[in-house]
């Protein structure tokens, strides 16, 4: 187990390094670099919206390399978005910026980040499935919170080499070819993860699904045939968790460099701090949820996030990096709480035979809800002067909603992974 809870681990790291780095360039260089002509805060918001289209392709990546991992197993899924992502990553540091190309330089980094957000959107379920279906059931918790450390890990990753190269270049050389950086070493990771995945064995539930020709003919179409109403509770579930996410780690950096004069490399290290902390606490939430449940930590999840909303807005509108970092701590806290058990959880949803597509268009819509429109949303409400009121209701009634949507998910304790559930049942529609 270890061996494969560290393969995954590793994959989703070098996934969402890839994904970070992007929502950290578009907060501070992408504007200027592919929309001059705009205002400085219409850039942002132009930088933003093309950050936002990697999470629309995600679900529809989700469907794709869904439908592959239910049909001919989670390996060839796990192999095929690295590929992917890596690619498209590595081709964004070697993009002409408008000057150079004009018009087409924003629509090639418009499709580069679909091409992005199509592989992460495939990646999670490959990865989830791969610890959940290996896992003891009384510690499918625990090892299912490994490839929830690969977000946080991607983001400390991608952020401390934006931070070294920002650091160590000056003001031009950063912007004329330095955040390029980050996106060409995605090459050296994906050439390693896909060492690290070679070995990695096909799941016991697939290979008994392939045994006994159970395997489902069309994932897609039955998934929203017959489980449309747990897709959609589970993305309305996630979508705080994804807002609180990027409201904290890309609009927050763009906010405090714009709107407070806090130097960029301040604002990265306090950032990094909170992620790194929420990262360390995920084994312990991801253990909790064995003990108590995953729908329990998930509805706790949400109440903190509503309740620490405001909070965080006043701590973040001082503009002092302690009082910062302990908003964004305490904004990432209750989000862990919550997605720690989420790699259990939404498994322990579906059936086996549609499980690797359920589990992730579900998490990926939460994707979607949740942080593709927040930096665009959060920028706008921010204003130009006092703490951002706006963002933070915004962020709150997110998080009343994800509150709702959990309350009308089933509760899965004791799961069971490897058979149909009953809580994929009583989701199903009469």
């Amino acid at each position: 187990m270890l061996r494969i809870a560290l393969a995954s681990l590793a994959g989703t790291a070098i996934e969402f390094y890839d994904f970070f780095a992007y929502g950290t360039a578009a907060a501070l260089v992408l504007g200027p670099l592919f929309f001059p002509a705009f205002s400085p805060l219409a850039g942002t918001l132009a930088a933003f919206a093309t950050f936002g289209v990697g999470f629309v392709a995600r679900p529809l990546g989700s469907a794709v390399f869904g439908h592959v991992g239910d049909r001919y197993g989670r390996r060839p899924v796990l192999v095929g978005s690295l590929l992917l992502t890596g690619a498209a990553t590595v081709s964004i540091g070697f993009l002409p910026g408008y000057a150079t190309l004009g018009a087409a330089a924003p629509l090639l980094l418009v499709a580069l980040r679909f091409l992005q957000g199509f592989g992460v959107g495939g990646e999670w379920g490959g990865a989830v499935l791969l610890t959940a279906e290996h896992a003891p059931e009384g510690r499918r918790g625990l090892w299912s919170g490994f490839p929830q450390l690969g977000p946080p890990v991607g983001f400390l990753l991608a952020n401390g080499v934006m931070l070294g190269v920002s650091t160590t270049l000056s003001e031009e050389q950063f912007r004329s070819w330095g955040w390029r950086v980050p996106f060409w070493a995605a090459g050296l990771l994906a050439i390693a993860g896909l060492l690290l995945r070679a070995a990695v064995e096909e799941t016991p539930a697939f290979r008994e699904l392939a045994r006994s020709q159970d395997r489902s003919g069309a994932p897609l179409t039955e998934v929203f045939r017959s489980h449309w109403r747990l897709v959609l509770l589970t993305g309305g579930a996630l979508a705080t968790g994804y807002a609180v996410f990027y409201a904290v780690t890309t609009w927050s950096l763009a906010y405090g460099t714009e709107h407070l004069g806090v130097d960029r490399t301040t604002m990265l290290l306090c950032v990094m701090t909170a992620v790194g902390l929420k990262g360390l606490a995920t084994p312990v939430f991801a253990v909790l949820g064995d003990r108590w449940g995953r729908r329990t930590m998930c509805l706790a999840g949400c109440t903190a996030s509503a309740l620490w909303m405001f909070p965080l807005c006043a701590l973040l509108s001082t503009g002092r990096p302690v009082l910062m970092t302990l908003g964004f701590l305490g904004a990432l806290l209750g989000m862990v709480t919550m997605f720690a058990v989420v790699s259990a959880y939404l498994p322990e949803l579906y059936e086996p035979r549609v499980r690797c597509t359920g589990a992730a268009v579900g998490y990926n819509l939460g994707g979607v809800l949740g942080g593709a429109l927040t930096p665009v949303v959060a920028t706008a409400l921010a204003g130009d002067g006092g703490p951002p009121w706006g963002v933070a209701a915004y962020l709150t009634g997110v998080a009343l909603v994800s509150l709702g949507c959990v309350a009308l998910l089933p509760d899965t304790r004791p799961g069971k992974v490897a058979t149909r559930t009953g809580a994929a049942e009583a989701a199903a529609p009469a």
